[in-house]
């Protein structure tokens, strides 16, 4: 039998949702993967590496699942509850784990390390990553572009203006990279299909990527929701249209 509205959003409603393990939409969402692949990338850097450093590491998810790691890794996070999961990710594999906010300044001193990673920072501080890089070292990031599921931002929100959708665009990340004395040698970019297959696949969803909907709650949308919970019903899944960006940048020696 069919999920009820009800028992769908009880149950999505208090599932945890820190960390960037996306496990619990199994089944319930999918999401298309860029075809450079992430985690190889990094694996392959990481393993030419001798100091080397996640930014924005979430709950250390990605980095836990390089094969082999740089002599020394290093990750930073500033979310209490992504910390903890982190450190329990990340203690095994030797990597020394850093509380700190990471949007405008790095903890560390100047010419650091030789490889800098991050995937889906919410910010770049471009500065402080040419900073802490040491000369001839590298930046690589998997990046949100822009309007990423812009289509379920704008079932909650209405039209949103043109400069909305042109925020995170790869030609800005290039040109702030270049600002900061960055040479971008690798950038690209992907749109790639997402749908949302019940409506607590939606409010988890939402809960987790906070800035999708800023101030999204199941209270204040609940009217909303009970209505996506039909059109999923009589049509099928909710699609939507993911960005996503790589960008790999060096400093000159």
């Amino acid at each position: 039998m069919p999920r009820g509205f009800e028992e769908l959003v009880a149950e999505a409603a208090v599932v945890p949702v820190d960390g960037w393990d996306f496990s619990w939409l199994d089944g319930r969402a999918t999401e298309q993967r860029p075809s450079w692949g992430y985690a190889r990338l990094i694996g392959e850097r990481m393993a030419r590496a001798d100091v080397a450093l996640d930014v924005q590491t979430g709950g250390g998810e990605v980095l836990a699942g390089v094969p082999r790691l740089a002599r020394c890794t290093v990750a930073v996070e500033s979310w209490p509850p992504n910390i903890a999961r982190a450190a329990v990710a990340l203690r095994l594999r030797g990597v020394h784990l850093v509380a700190a906010d990471s949007d405008r300044t790095l903890p560390f001193a100047d010419a650091t390390f030789d490889l800098v990673v991050s995937r889906h920072p919410i910010a770049t501080c471009w500065p402080e990553i040419v900073r802490v890089l040491r000369p001839g070292g590298s930046y690589l990031s998997q990046q949100v572009g822009p309007a990423s599921v812009g289509e379920l931002t704008e079932y909650f929100l209405g039209p949103q203006p043109a400069v909305v959708g042109g925020r995170r665009h790869p030609d800005g990340a290039r040109a702030a990279a270049q600002a900061a004395g960055l040479e971008v040698v690798d950038l690209r970019m992907e749109t790639l299909h997402t749908e949302f297959r019940d409506v607590g696949a939606v409010i988890y969803f939402l809960r987790k990527v906070i800035w999708i909907v800023p101030g999204f709650s199941v209270e204040r949308y609940r009217e909303r929701l009970a209505e996506l919970h039909e059109r999923i019903r009589a049509t099928g899944p909710f699609t939507a249209r993911t960005t996503r960006f790589l960008i790999e940048a060096r400093r000159p020696r």
